[in-house]
């Protein structure tokens, strides 16, 4: 198992082949994906290891757990304990480093105008992510976030809210 990350503030480094700019030659940079990102992340309760892929077409984590279209991946570790936090099912919260096997777009579901910018580096891929580590080291968020944010998703899906396309 690769050790884990020493600090979040890794996960804000530039791109080392792309320095950020997300494009070399009007092509998408095949390390960031186009995003300026180098470091993604997916957090789930599934148990995982080096080598595996996580793939769309699966039932959702979220929500009412239809067939996922998408996987989903992050540049910050804040959205992956989330995913770890708020993934259905039995077991520990769990977040791996991942690497994209294909193109990735930003995930509208974070994306639309409440957070303009993309600030979570949440993205969104028909192909799969390949797992390259755990990080076992994270931090969750308080119980009294964590409440409140799961008593905002619960109200949202009273409204008729889907949070997962």
């Amino acid at each position: 198992m690769a050790p884990a990350d020493p600090s979040p503030f890794v996960v804000t480094d530039p791109c080392p082949v792309c320095h950020g700019r997300g494009a070399i030659d009007e092509q998408p940079c095949a390390t960031c994906h186009g995003t300026g990102v180098h470091r993604f992340y997916h957090g789930t309760k599934a148990e995982l290891k080096p080598g595996d892929l996580i793939e769309p077409g699966f039932s959702s984590n979220f929500g009412k757990r239809k067939q996922a279209t998408y996987v989903y991946v992050t540049g910050t570790l804040d959205a992956a304990t989330w995913g770890a936090e708020l993934a259905l099912g039995e077991g520990r919260g769990r977040i791996y480093r991942v690497e994209p096997t294909g193109p990735i777009e930003d995930d509208p579901n974070l994306t639309d105008k409440k957070f303009p910018g993309n600030p979570t580096k949440s993205y969104r891929s028909r192909e799969p992510l390949r797992v390259s580590g755990e990080l076992t080291d994270w931090q969750g968020h308080s119980p009294e976030t964590l409440k409140a944010m799961k008593d905002n998703l619960e109200r949202l899906k009273r409204l008729g809210v889907e949070a997962i396309d």
